[in-house]
C-alpha cells in the first residue's frame, strides 16, 4: 500500500511539471555605462521578455543629417596699423637713408660737412705768434672744395722755423703751423744737435701732404681726414747738412743714435700736437709721422 501511495504522488508531480512552461526569452544582460563604443541593446530583445513588435509598426529611423565640422578661418598677418598721411618729404622715417648709415659707413658727400669757421682775432694772434717765431709763411684765399673740405683762413708755411725750410711749401691753418713751429724749436733741432752733431743742423723738414680734401687714409668711406680741415701735416724725412736724410720709418728696435733721435721727436710731437702717428701705429703710417690739431673733449690726446 505504501509503495503504490508513493508511486502515485511521483506521477502527479511529472503531469504538473509537464504542464508547466518556461518563458520565451530568459532576462539579457544590461549593458555597462562605463564602457564606450558598446551598442544600445536591440529592439528585438527587452528586460521583460516579450516578443519584438512586428516589422511593420517598428519606427523606421530617420537619417542623421550629415554633419560637417566647421572649417578653421584663415588668418592672416597682422598688418601694420596705418596713421595719418606723413608730410612731403616724410614719408617714411624708418627707410634706410644716407643719414641713418653709421658714419664708418657713410661717404664723404653723404656727411654734409662744413667748414669750420675761424675768427679774425684768433687767426690775428696765431700769426703774431708764428711771426714771433720766424716762421716764414703767407695768407692766402679761403678753401672751400666742398662737402666739408677747406680751410676759412688758410696759411702757406715755406720755412718753419727761420733757415729750415719745408718743401714742398704747406698749406695749412695757422694752428697747425703753430704746433709744428714749436715742436720744431724746442724739440726737434735739439734733439739733432743731441744725437747726430757730425751732421750739422737740419737744413730741410720734407713732408708728405698737408692740405687734401679726403677721407681718413683715403678711405671711400668713414670720417673725413684732418688734411682735408687744414689741421694736419705728414712728416716724412728731415735733410741734414752733411750726411744723409733721416727718413721716417720704423726704429723700434733702431739701437743707433739715429733711432734715438727719431723716438725722441716723435714722443716728443705729443707736447704740440693732438694726434701723433708714427710707423709704429700701423701700416699706413709707416713711411711718415702724422701730426693734427683736432680739438677732443677734456682735452684728450690719441700719441701712438
Amino acid at each position: 500500500m505504501r509503495k503504490l501511495a508513493i508511486l502515485a504522488i511521483l506521477l502527479a508531480a511529472t503531469a504538473v511539471l509537464a504542464g508547466a512552461r518556461l518563458p520565451v526569452h530568459g532576462p539579457l544582460p544590461q549593458q555597462r555605462p562605463d564602457i564606450e563604443g558598446t551598442s544600445a541593446p536591440t529592439p528585438d530583445s527587452n528586460a521583460e521578455g516579450t516578443q519584438p513588435p512586428p516589422a511593420a509598426e517598428m519606427p523606421t529611423p530617420e537619417p542623421k543629417p550629415d554633419i560637417q565640422k566647421p572649417e578653421t578661418p584663415k588668418t592672416e598677418p597682422a598688418k601694420p596699423m596705418q596713421g595719418p598721411p606723413l608730410p612731403p618729404g616724410k614719408e617714411n622715417p624708418q627707410a634706410p637713408t644716407e643719414e641713418n648709415k653709421p658714419p664708418a659707413a657713410q661717404t664723404l658727400e653723404e656727411q654734409h660737412l662744413t667748414i669750420e669757421p675761424e675768427s679774425d682775432a684768433e687767426h690775428t694772434e696765431c700769426t703774431a705768434a708764428l711771426q714771433a717765431l720766424g716762421v716764414v709763411f703767407k695768407d692766402a684765399p679761403r678753401i672751400d672744395d666742398g662737402n666739408g673740405c677747406g680751410i676759412d683762413r688758410p696759411i702757406i708755411v715755406s720755412e718753419v722755423p727761420p733757415g729750415i725750410k719745408l718743401k714742398p711749401e704747406a698749406t695749412i691753418r695757422c694752428p697747425a703751423a703753430l704746433a709744428l713751429a714749436r715742436w720744431m724749436k724746442d724739440s726737434v733741432i735739439p734733439a739733432a744737435s743731441a744725437a747726430l752733431p757730425e751732421q750739422g743742423r737740419i737744413t730741410t723738414v720734407n713732408q708728405a701732404t698737408s692740405y687734401m680734401c679726403r677721407l681718413r687714409n683715403g678711405a671711400g668711406t668713414g670720417k673725413i681726414s684732418e688734411h682735408a680741415r687744414g689741421n694736419a701735416i705728414d712728416i716724412a724725412s728731415f735733410h741734414f747738412e752733411k750726411g744723409e736724410d733721416v727718413a721716417v720709418r720704423s726704429r723700434r728696435e733702431d739701437p743707433t743714435l739715429t733711432g734715438a733721435f727719431q723716438r725722441t721727436v716723435s714722443a716728443a710731437a705729443c707736447l704740440y700736437f693732438t694726434t701723433v702717428l708714427d710707423p709704429e701705429s700701423d701700416v699706413a703710417h709707416e713711411t711718415h709721422f702724422h701730426l693734427d690739431v683736432i680739438e677732443r673733449k677734456g682735452g684728450y690726446r690719441y700719441c701712438h
